[in-house]
């Protein structure tokens, strides 16, 4: 099996640790625009080699895109033009999946394409980010599995076993309002706290010496590279503005209990959202 991964950063990178280290694949292409990473991840032993785009479809069975979501969109209907008519396969490991259906939705070689969300990840970025058993027991999103021809999703589904993934099959639409509400909106209201913090809290031993747990826990996201966020963001704008919407009622809920001194509505509030345990226990 030889895989092309597509974007050698933390989610690339850590597939091609796994995928390599457990025998799926015995030879890893590696496809990256950035040199300075196609040379880690020649040095650290990620890849067997860099190439290109082309290149790496014609010598590759499997593709696997872990670029940015907008990247992801651009490239596939190219991809899906190469391997046409051949048994070769591609996935991406995209945070959305709407925009890019679409792009594929009505290419003669759609059956080749299986889209995948692995809910996997860290706040660092880039070939030096990647890590072995990133995706170990994590959820895996498989959407419009259907659409996927059946020994297309097979090979891909054999991947995410390899990786000790839990399968979860969902749409492209439901995955997307999903997500907004449970991991795109955790970004933002990570990114918005730190800028917050940041716009009035002028001497960093400061906040050095006042940042509990909470608060790096919080705001821990907020160190994630934008060239992935942005993208996503914009792709998923009509869900994640429907839940920043929700977000600032509630935030604005809390406001007025708090200018109003009502500690019993403040108490309300806090033990409605304590439910969130019985969930995530």
């Amino acid at each position: 099996m030889t895989v092309a991964v597509i974007g050698i950063g933390l989610i690339g990178g850590s597939l091609a640790v796994d995928l390599r280290k457990r025998g799926f694949a015995d030879r890893i292409i590696g496809v990256d625009t950035n040199v300075h990473h196609q040379n880690i991840a020649l040095l650290c032993g990620l890849v067997d080699e860099n190439d290109t785009l082309e290149n790496a479809v014609e010598k590759s069975d499997l593709i696997i895109l872990t670029t940015p979501v907008n990247t992801n969109c651009e490239m596939l209907p190219f991809i899906l033009d190469k391997i046409a008519g051949t048994s070769k396969v591609v996935t991406d490991m995209g945070s959305t999946k709407a925009s890019i259906a679409e792009a594929s939705r009505n290419h003669p070689a759609r059956g080749r394409y299986v889209a995948v969300h692995p809910m996997a990840g860290t706040e660092f970025s880039g070939p030096l980010a990647a890590i072995g058993k990133l995706f170990d027991y994590k959820n895996v999103i498989v959407c419009d599995k259907e659409l996927s021809d059946p020994e297309a999703l097979n090979l891909v589904e054999q991947m995410l076993n390899i990786l000790n993934m839990h399968k979860v099959y969902m749409n492209s639409s439901d995955h997307d309002v999903h997500v907004a509400y449970i991991s795109h909106i955790s970004h933002i209201t990570s990114f918005s706290l730190a800028l917050c913090v940041l716009d009035k809290e002028h001497e960093e031993q400061n906040i050095l010496t006042l940042a509990g747990g909470g608060f790096e826990s919080t705001v821990r996201l907020a160190k994630s590279n934008g060239e992935t966020w942005a993208p996503i963001f914009l792709e998923n704008s009509q869900f994640i503005l429907e839940v920043m919407d929700t977000y600032i009622d509630k935030m604005n809920e809390f406001r007025k209990m708090i200018a109003q001194r009502d500690i019993n509505g403040l108490k309300n509030l806090m033990e409605e959202a304590n439910k969130i345990r019985k969930i995530l226990n």
